[in-house]
């Protein structure tokens, strides 16, 4: 790949140029993609729980508040569709869910269905605080994106679209 004039450079043209004067039997192409793919996540993750921490909460805590929240009312959903929503193990969901009612931000409850089973609900305190935190993470994020046309971001959630759909578990 050629950059173009006027282009800016970032630390992947470093290794990937690194790689073709020590590797020159090998295409490092692939990094010129999935290294900034990987470098952008982590640095998103770091704006992300900056943003999280203004609001008092780790990023773990938004994920499990914010997929309450866009189920819809009552915010109800059992222990085990949390678990496939949020790609934990069962006992770390078990833990999390504890934690999270500590802070009065969900609420459990019997299941009206299962003897066995029980319901966490979102409560309002943590509605106001999933909602608080996704405001802000929405201008955060757009604030980032602004580098880049309404037409460029559709383009590129769509490329990114086509190389994340086959590593999903569900599109396996």
């Amino acid at each position: 790949m050629v950059i173009s004039v006027g282009e800016p450079r970032d630390d992947v043209d470093e290794v990937v140029a690194a790689w073709r004067r020590e590797r020159p039997d090998l295409d490092p192409d692939p990094m010129q993609v999935m290294s900034r793919i990987s470098r952008l996540g982590r640095r998103l993750h770091q704006q992300r729980s900056r943003t999280f921490a203004e609001h008092d909460l780790d990023g773990w805590e938004f994920d499990v508040l914010s997929t309450l929240r866009r189920t819809g009312p009552p915010y109800t959903l059992s222990p085990g569709e949390l678990v496939r929503a949020t790609l934990v193990t069962s006992g770390t969901m078990t833990n999390r869910i504890d934690r999270l009612v500590a802070r009065g931000w969900v609420a459990r409850s019997p299941s009206p269905t299962d003897r066995r089973g029980v319901l966490v609900t979102l409560t309002d305190d943590g509605r106001q605080v999933v909602d608080a935190a996704l405001s802000d993470l929405l201008d955060r994020e757009r604030e980032i994106l602004a580098i880049l046309s309404g037409e460029d971001q559709a383009g590129l959630a769509r490329l990114l679209r086509r190389v994340l759909a086959p590593l999903e578990p569900d599109q396996k």
